[in-house]
């Protein structure tokens, strides 16, 4: 007679864990959403560097097996893109440093000082942030026609900087009140005035938030596409979007798909770049007062 084993001797062999639904389908969608995201720059990607044949070939041809750099060559050869580019980097960087020199001071006002009607200033400051700026453009044109504006970077940077001020003191604000008033007090007994208390300490602990705020003025003008439209004719001031728009064929109803690729992908180029580089201090603006402690 065969003995049985003992329970003790029994060995349990560990079940099997079941699949957990939010680690199948989080990653899932994850992937769903990049790549969503993601498949129209890689479309304009590929086809920059596509040659004429698989752009028109019927069906599409979505990954080349031959490349060209042609469609890159051809913007700079036909037209003077790099002071296209050059125009709306000066653009930009004006409206940026306006922005932040002007939003900064009144964002701190707004943060630490009892001004009368604060509640209503920071809600017209509200609506002029989601105000549809299309709206003033009928205003704007006869500003600029009565001011002789016109042909004129000044055209571009007081719209923008106009524009993108209320954002910059809404930003700015929020950041001003995390800030320990500790800190102000210190300064006021060691004999720091307002102004130079706001340049040597506050503004140095806002650093993430003013390279935030500033990418986020810096590529909203850089986009802009109708103010640069109308206010600029002379070809030798227009900026990216208009010059991009404005690439034609060779024929009368040819569409340069490849040329307005690789303007596209050269027009970004910059932004990414300046995304990029600053990555950390956006991250830091972005997460910054998030927990309290």
């Amino acid at each position: 007679m065969v003995p049985l084993p003992s329970s003790a001797a029994v060995e349990t062999s560990p079940s099997p864990s079941p699949l957990s639904v939010k680690k199948i389908v989080l990653p899932l969608a994850v992937i769903l959403v990049v790549g969503f995201s993601l498949a129209p720059i890689l479309w304009q990607v590929l086809t920059s560097v596509k040659t004429n044949a698989d752009i028109a070939a019927v069906p599409n041809v979505y990954l080349p097996t031959r490349f060209t750099l042609e469609h890159y060559i051809e913007i700079f050869r036909r037209r003077p893109f790099l002071s296209y580019m050059l125009n709306s980097f000066m653009v930009a960087t004006i409206s940026t440093l306006l922005c932040l020199l002007i939003g900064t001071p009144a964002a701190y006002a707004l943060a630490r000082l009892k001004l009368p009607g604060e509640q209503a200033i920071l809600a017209i400051v509200l609506i002029i942030t989601l105000f549809p700026y299309i709206l003033l453009f009928l205003g704007l044109l006869e500003i600029v026609r009565a001011l002789g504006l016109a042909n004129n970077y000044l055209a571009l940077v007081i719209p923008y900087t106009a524009i993108n001020v209320p954002l910059t003191i809404l930003v700015m604000r929020s950041f001003f009140q995390q800030l320990p008033r500790d800190l102000e007090d210190s300064a006021k007994v060691d004999g720091y005035g307002t102004w130079q208390m706001l340049a040597q300490i506050l503004v140095p602990l806002t650093v993430p938030a003013l390279v935030t705020t500033g990418i986020l003025t810096f590529i909203s003008a850089w986009n802009e596409f109708l103010f640069a439209l109308t206010f600029i004719t002379r070809e030798s001031l227009k900026t990216i979007p208009v010059a991009v728009a404005q690439i034609s064929g060779t024929a009368a109803f040819e569409i340069p798909y490849g040329p307005l690729a690789a303007a596209t992908v050269v027009g970004t180029l910059p932004l990414v770049a300046l995304v990029l580089l600053f990555q950390r201090r956006i991250v830091q603006g972005l997460t910054a007062g998030a927990v309290k402690g």
